[in-house]
C-alpha cells in the first residue's frame, strides 16, 4: 500500500467497522511517576476497549529505542541523547512520530512537550489532532521565546484542546486565543482501586511518637512544589502540636531539603520516604491524617495527588495559585487554601486542622464525597473518548 503525506490511505482501505487507531504521545510513560504520565496511562487504558491504542514517548535517560507493552498497551520509547531544559533530546522521536501518526485516525499530544509540537508540524499529518494541555511552561523563559511560535502553530492546527479546569484557560497567556477549541474535562480517579488497596500502617510504623498526627506530602522534590515552605511551616508549629511530616518523592532538591530540615531542628520529625510505587503511596494516603500540597508556582496546574488523598477521606491544604489547584480541594469545604509561599499561613492552617479532630473529619468526609461526585474516572474517560473519537467513524467510511 502506497503511503501518502496526509495519513489517509491506511484508513481508507480499512473495513468500515474497524476500531479507530489512537496514538497517545507525551514526554514519558509508566513506570515514570508523575501527574501527566498518570493521565496518559488512564486515557490509554480507558480507550483500549474502543480503539487500537499505542503510546509514543521517550526514554527517561540516554539510550536506544525500546518497544514495550504495559498492561496491554503498545509503548514505543524513542532513543534519547539525554535531556535539556527538562525536554528529551531525540531525533528518533521525530521520525517515529511520522511513522506512527500516518496510520492513526487521531493523535493526542500531552503538553508541555516541545518535541511533540515540532514532530506534529513536521509530519504533515492531516488527521484529527487533540492537545491535552496540562500546564504552561513557567520557568524556562528563554526557551519559551523560541518555542512559542511553534506552540501557536500546533494550537492553530489542533482540532480540540482538553484542559482540566477553566483556570487553565483563564491564567494562560497562550490559550486565550483558542478558547473556542478548549474543552474542560477534569482529571479523574478510580475510587475502587483505592478502596481495594492494601491498608498497612506504612507511616504509623515510622513514627517516633506513636500518638503523633501524620502530615503527608507526595510529589517531586523540585522548586515549584514548595517543600521548602512546608519545612518552614512545620518547624513553626508549637511543640504542643504532636505531629510528624512525611515526604514521598525524589528530586534535585532532596539533599538541600534534608540539610534545611537539619538547620531548622526538625530532622528527627521529618521522614524522607524516597520514591514509592503505587501500592505504598496508596497505603500512605490512607494512613495520613492530613495532606499538604504547598505548591508555589503555576507549573502546578491541578495536583492529582489531592484526589488521591481525598478519596481516602483526608482533608487537604493547598495554595491559592491562579491555576486549577484550589479548584480541586475547596477552601472551607474539603480543606483549607493558603497563599503560596506563606509559611506562617501554612503553619496556622496545619495547626488548626491537627488540633481540631472534628473539623478534620468533617472536611475529610466532604473530600471523599467531592471526589465521587465530580472526579469519577469512568465519567471523565467517557467525555475524553467523545473528544478523541469525534468524526473518526465517518472518516473511515
Amino acid at each position: 500500500m502506497k503511503d501518502t503525506n496526509n495519513g489517509k490511505s491506511a484508513m481508507q482501505n480499512r473495513p468500515h467497522n474497524a476500531k479507530p487507531r489512537v496514538l497517545i504521545t507525551g514526554k514519558a510513560y509508566d513506570p515514570h511517576i508523575g501527574g501527566i504520565e498518570t493521565v496518559m496511562q488512564q486515557v490509554a487504558e480507558g480507550m483500549k476497549p474502543y480503539a487500537n491504542v499505542s503510546v509514543l514517548t521517550c526514554r527517561d535517560s540516554a539510550g536506544l529505542a525500546q518497544k514495550d507493552r504495559v498492561r496491554g498497551i503498545r509503548v514505543y520509547r524513542c532513543g534519547s541523547l539525554g535531556t535539556f531544559a527538562s525536554c528529551p533530546l531525540s531525533l528518533d522521536y521525530i521520525s517515529a512520530f511520522r511513522r506512527k501518526v500516518m496510520v492513526s485516525d487521531v493523535v493526542e499530544l500531552h503538553l508541555p512537550f516541545p518535541l511533540a509540537d515540532l514532530a506534529c508540524i513536521l509530519s504533515g499529518y492531516q488527521g484529527r489532532v487533540v492537545v491535552a494541555w496540562h500546564s504552561d511552561i513557567v520557568r524556562q523563559k528563554k526557551m519559551l521565546v523560541l518555542y512559542r511560535p511553534l506552540m501557536h502553530a500546533l494550537l492553530r492546527r489542533a482540532d480540540a484542546i482538553i484542559v482540566a479546569t477553566q483556570a487553565h484557560i483563564d491564567c494562560s497567556p497562550d490559550l486565550y486565543k483558542y478558547h473556542e477549541k478548549c474543552i474542560v474535562i477534569p482529571y479523574g480517579i478510580d475510587a475502587s482501586l483505592y478502596d481495594a488497596a492494601l491498608r498497612i500502617p506504612i507511616l504509623q510504623d515510622r513514627l517516633h511518637s506513636k500518638t503523633a498526627k501524620k502530615i503527608l506530602f507526595v510529589g517531586r522534590l523540585v522548586y515549584y512544589k514548595g517543600v521548602d515552605v512546608l519545612l518552614e511551616a512545620f518547624a513553626a508549629l508549637p511543640e504542643s502540636v504532636n505531629c510528624e511530616l512525611f515526604l514521598a518523592g525524589t528530586g534535585v532538591l532532596e539533599e538541600q531539603l534534608k540539610t534545611r530540615a537539619q538547620e531548622l531542628g526538625v530532622a528527627d520529625h521529618v521522614h524522607f520516604l524516597g520514591r514509592r510505587m503505587d501500592a505504598d503511596l496508596r497505603a500512605a494516603f490512607a494512613d495520613c491524617d492530613l495532606f499538604v500540597l504547598p505548591s508555589v508556582a503555576n507549573s502546578e496546574a491541578f495536583g492529582i495527588v489531592q484526589l488521591e488523598a481525598m478519596v481516602y477521606g483526608k482533608p487537604v491544604i493547598n495554595t491559592a495559585l491562579p491555576t486549577g489547584v484550589p479548584l480541586v480541594s475547596a477552601h472551607g469545604e474539603t480543606g483549607l487554601t493558603v497563599p503560596p509561599s506563606d509559611a506562617e499561613a501554612l503553619s496556622n492552617a496545619m495547626e488548626l486542622l491537627l488540633r481540631d479532630d472534628e473539623l478534620r473529619m468533617q472536611y475529610g468526609k466532604a473530600a471523599r464525597r467531592r471526589v465521587l461526585e465530580q472526579f469519577d474516572l469512568q465519567t471523565i474517560l467517557a467525555k475524553t473518548r467523545c473528544v478523541l473519537l469525534r468524526n473518526t467513524r465517518r472518516k473511515n467510511r
